[in-house]
């Protein structure tokens, strides 16, 4: 059983010294946890106007806020989304996993969602399965959940708990559905048996509002997070165990019950 805190904040786009000390913040008062997720763009926020002012609220990746966030923590591991200013000078919307020991793992964002194109690059590598103490932790952003193929392959590669540093725009859906992207969350959880773990954003920023669909969903497919409005986090206690075995009957395997053959 681990214990995952996914915070909602409102990164503000140009307000880099006030996104690093609202993260840093957030991320000292979930210390407890063993798994503590943060929004894409925490510390640049997600409206730009410019190309130039994503590049001036982008970061490399040995900035010292992850080390900050590494402290806050007390041990525990944080994996949060910033706007990265890469080796060649590109830009990445990209997520950093830190634990006690520091920076583990970067990710640069495989699949950009509409805007984003403008202003980043995506990335060229698979996502990224980092064995922690808190047990095999897979890293995504956003729009990268939307990809079945993508969620599956990093179940197959052992992920047990899949964490998506996220801002989702609010799209319109009948009374008294769950988000779209919830749903897309749920059922990777539930055909995968892993656990999903979102931090979306709040707050109207550049004129879009945001989901605020900040939630934890078990190994089973069930959210067990209430809905959050505005800035805060939601907790949950999760089972691990259940993500390691794949039996759903006495006659399925989720894993060995596919037929790649055929899906080709």
């Amino acid at each position: 059983m681990i214990t995952v805190t996914c915070v909602q904040l409102a990164p503000v786009a140009g307000d880099g010294a006030g996104n690093r000390a609202r993260s840093t913040a957030a991320v000292a008062a979930a210390a407890g946890a063993d798994v503590i997720v943060l929004p894409e763009l925490t510390t640049s926020g997600y409206d730009f106007e410019s190309v130039e002012q994503a590049r001036a609220s982008a970061i490399t990746a040995d900035d010292p806020v992850f080390d900050d966030w590494a402290r806050a923590a007390g041990g525990a591991v944080v994996v949060g989304g910033f706007a990265e200013r890469d080796e060649n000078g590109v830009l990445r919307n990209s997520a950093m996993l830190v634990d006690g020991s520091g920076r583990r793992v970067r990710y640069r964002k495989t699949h950009l969602w509409d805007e984003e194109a403008l202003y980043f690059t995506p990335g060229d590598e698979s996502p990224p399965v980092v064995d922690t103490r808190a047990g095999r932790i897979g890293v995504i952003v956003c729009y990268d959940l939307e990809f079945p193929e993508l969620t599956r392959s990093l179940a197959l590669r052992g992920a047990e708990l899949l964490t998506v540093p996220t801002n989702w725009p609010l799209v319109d859906r009948p009374e008294g559905e769950h988000p779209p992207e919830r749903i897309i969350a749920m059922a990777a959880a539930r055909v995968n048996r892993i656990a999903v773990a979102c931090a979306d954003r709040t707050h109207l920023e550049g004129g879009r509002r945001y989901t605020e669909g900040t939630a934890i969903v078990d190994a089973n497919g069930w959210t067990v997070t209430e809905p959050l409005t505005g800035p805060g986090s939601v907790t949950a206690r999760i089972d691990l165990g259940v993500a390691r075995d794949k039996r759903i009957s006495t006659r399925n395997h989720l894993f060995d019950d596919r037929r790649p053959e055929i899906y080709r």
